[in-house]
């Protein structure tokens, strides 16, 4: 075996290696933590809150990538090398594109939905409806398939150098692909961070302009906020820039050679929004925390730790938290509940 040979072995065995650690770990949090989530979003459907439309289809969509991971994983073990039929690849990359572009667009409605109820509680209610929720849902469903089925109608299985079958990526990038990537550069990625960036600014600016609002609170809301934000960057942001700069720069092999590894690391970070998901759309809430304490944390950590601790957590009553955002009048003056916590807009806001 020559140098190159070695190199190449050894980056294939860490990057494997890696990839098959952060794998393991998503599929066993991600799944229950998802059903759990699916839970808190259809009793959220039951009080008639727009929002839980939104947070069902999110988790509909983890759940569906999720159940492709078993074959993915399989994929890593034999070192990159695709052993089944190519419809079943064709499949699995589908959900996976399906994954990061349906997960972002539920983002920005639930984004939108929840500047709608902070900013202008009092207006814009036709928006807020079951059936407008459902309606864009649909469109985001349709829009985003009709979008893999051009992108997957392509052969999908591949022989590299050494004779493997490489599923979903092409060594070098494709003429085809390139259009395809700069739409989802701009349109599936840059104008969805536009939209969170600045409604969340706009809540934020809504909250501490509230006087009603106590410190306490207006800091757990900026947390919130700047989370989500955070996990929507750290989660897709790597991936895009990669595909981008593959799309601008990629001519033949010797280029992703350099950023194979790190564009690897970038694909696998867009699975963490799996576990990310439910944790900032439906966890945040106290009852919900409960629950997921009681039912998943303090499971794990018993089994991790070896520790006999009894939680002291209260009995939760979901159906009493299934409503994050609501609006009231009072004295002239709306509310808006946020969070579980009440502030009142003064009116020359």
């Amino acid at each position: 075996m020559d140098q190159n040979q070695f190199s190449s072995s050894s980056s294939s065995r860490s990057r494997t290696a890696a990839s098959l650690q952060h794998t393991q770990h998503v599929t066993p949090v991600g799944v229950p933590s998802n059903l759990y989530a699916l839970y808190h979003a259809a009793l959220q459907l039951k009080q008639r809150n727009e929002l839980g439309v939104y947070l069902m289809n999110l988790t509909v969509s983890d759940l569906l990538y999720q159940a492709s991971l078993p074959l993915w994983l399989q994929y890593i073990f034999q070192d990159d090398d695709w052993r089944h039929r190519e419809w079943l690849c064709q499949l699995c990359g589908f959900l996976l594109y399906e994954n990061i572009y349906i997960s972002i667009g539920f983002l920005c409605c639930i984004s939108l939905d929840r500047y709608l109820a902070v900013v202008h509680p009092l207006r814009f209610t036709s928006l807020r409806s079951m059936k407008a929720a459902w309606m864009v849902s649909i469109i985001i469903w349709i829009k985003e398939i009709a979008v893999g089925v051009v992108f997957f109608h392509h052969k999908e299985v591949t022989r590299d150098r050494s004779n493997r079958s490489v599923c979903f990526e092409h060594y070098p990038m494709r003429s085809w692909e390139h259009p395809v990537n700069y739409y989802r550069f701009t349109i599936g990625f840059l104008l969805p961070l536009a939209i969170l960036s600045i409604s969340y600014l706009c809540v934020l600016r809504a909250v501490g302009r509230s006087a009603g609002t106590q410190p306490d609170q207006k800091t757990r809301i900026r947390q919130l906020v700047s989370s989500t934000i955070l996990i929507f960057l750290v989660c897709f942001s790597p991936y895009h820039v990669f595909l981008l700069v593959r799309t601008l720069f990629e001519r033949d092999c010797s280029f992703i050679t350099g950023i194979f590894n790190y564009y690897h690391l970038s694909l696998l970070l867009t699975t963490l929004n799996c576990v990310a998901d439910p944790a900032l759309y439906c966890f945040v809430s106290e009852g919900a925390r409960r629950g997921l304490y009681r039912v998943l944390v303090r499971p794990l950590s018993k089994i991790i730790f070896c520790c006999c601790r009894r939680g002291n957590a209260s009995p939760i009553n979901p159906a009493s938290d299934s409503h994050e955002v609501a609006t009231e009048e009072n004295n002239g003056n709306p509310a808006v509940t946020l969070l579980n916590h009440t502030f009142r807009q003064n009116s020359n806001t």
